[in-house]
């Protein structure tokens, strides 16, 4: 057996409109977070860009020094 509830059309529109007003709360919510984790996932990349640059800029020397002595790699 199911319930059915009788509403007048205000009251549909009451519900309508709590419900269009949630999702929006819902979606800046929900774009809130996922901006957030954007940012944090792009601070992180740039973190490990700067560190493997670094790497490289530390390991140039001794490439370059090893052509001018010859040495194959």
């Amino acid at each position: 057996m199911r319930t059915v509830y009788v509403v007048s059309d205000s009251q549909l529109e009451q519900i309508k409109l709590k419900q269009r007003q949630e999702e929006l709360e819902n979606l800046e919510i929900s774009r809130t977070r996922l901006e957030k984790h954007y940012q944090s996932r792009i601070k992180i990349m740039n973190e490990r860009e700067h560190e493997l640059q670094e790497e490289l800029k530390s390991l140039a020397p001794v490439e370059t020094e090893k052509k001018k002595l010859g040495v194959k790699t």
